[in-house]
């Protein structure tokens, strides 16, 4: 759907304020599994029994993966991730259209006064 040329900065800065939301929604999540994972590091920590780092970050995964809510901050953090990807192109896409738009709008413009000009050597 082409917009007019006016319509064209209230479309850009809603789809702006699109992406703003969904970078403010990665955001949260990315800090959700930073303590999600600093939850799995202290239940590492006080372990004994594990002998080297190997076993730390290997028994790490482990508490992790078991974690419902890790998995799932996971598939929101991708699905955001592509989200966001779509937000970007979304606001891509106006912002190219926008200015074909004041291309064409230019044009138009030449070709009228291009137009006027020569009426005027005819005489018409």
């Amino acid at each position: 759907m082409r917009l007019n040329l006016a319509q064209y900065p209230t479309a850009i800065a809603q789809a702006m304020q699109a992406m703003n939301e969904v970078e403010y929604q990665l955001n949260e999540v990315r800090q959700h599994l930073a303590k999600l994972e600093g939850n799995a590091e202290m239940i590492v920590a006080f372990e004994t029994g594990l002998k080297n780092d190997n076993q730390r970050k290997a028994r790490r995964f482990e508490v992790l993966q078991a974690n419902l809510e890790y998995t799932q901050a996971l598939q929101t953090l991708n699905r955001l991730t592509m989200d966001k990807a779509n937000a970007t192109a979304r606001l891509e896409h106006l912002r190219n259209e926008f200015g074909v738009a004041k291309l064409e709008t230019q044009l138009e413009i030449a070709q009228k006064l291009v137009g006027l000009e020569t009426r005027e050597l005819v005489g018409i």
